[in-house]
């Protein structure tokens, strides 16, 4: 997406000062989608009455994270191919490749597993954890994301509180299933 000098603000948003980098449209998407990704495969992966293995947990989240990524940017390739656009295999790659946010959301919770594996602290602990610090992070990119659209601090932080409350959702969802 072209960076333009002067953004069309949408009607009711308060002009901010430029970012030096301004993320993408897709970038943050895939970004947000990536911390739900993670929160919700590590809620699964957390199941009581098993034998704690975060190793092959944390490669479950990894693996599944790259698989999604790479659907999410093989369907615009799709998309793409279906509106008769002659773009270029190399175009093409571009838009698998530009899912890397997706993937790079879930490395703090596979971080987190694999110090469980180390034997740093448990598989629950390092599980409950990552819910949480995907939760608060969900707020940042969500209130980045409303700042990057042009969002005053106040509908910022009102929308990276909705986001959050998609890892609400799935913590409170964990803790009902368990």
């Amino acid at each position: 997406m072209p960076h333009r000098a002067d953004p069309a603000r949408r009607k009711g948003v308060l002009p901010t000062m430029a970012l030096p980098h301004r993320p993408t449209e897709s970038s943050l998407f895939s970004g947000i989608y990536g911390l739900v990704l993670a929160s919700a495969l590590v809620a699964a992966l957390d199941g009581t009455g098993e034998d704690a293995d975060p190793g092959p947990d944390a490669l479950w989240v990894l693996l599944t994270a790259l698989a999604a990524g790479a659907a999410h940017g093989y369907a615009h390739v799709i998309a793409l191919r279906a509106s008769a656009d002659g773009a270029t295999t190399v175009s093409r790659l571009r838009l698998v490749l530009a899912e890397w946010p997706l993937v790079a959301a879930v490395l703090p919770t596979v971080a987190m597993l694999l110090a469980a594996m180390a034997g740093w602290w448990s598989e629950a602990a390092a599980a409950d954890t990552a819910l949480l610090l995907n939760t608060v992070a969900l707020f940042g990119w969500g209130t980045w994301a409303a700042r990057t659209a042009g969002y005053g601090w106040l509908s910022s932080c009102r929308a990276g509180f909705m986001d959050m409350l998609i890892g609400l959702a799935v913590i409170i969802a964990d803790t009902l299933i368990e």
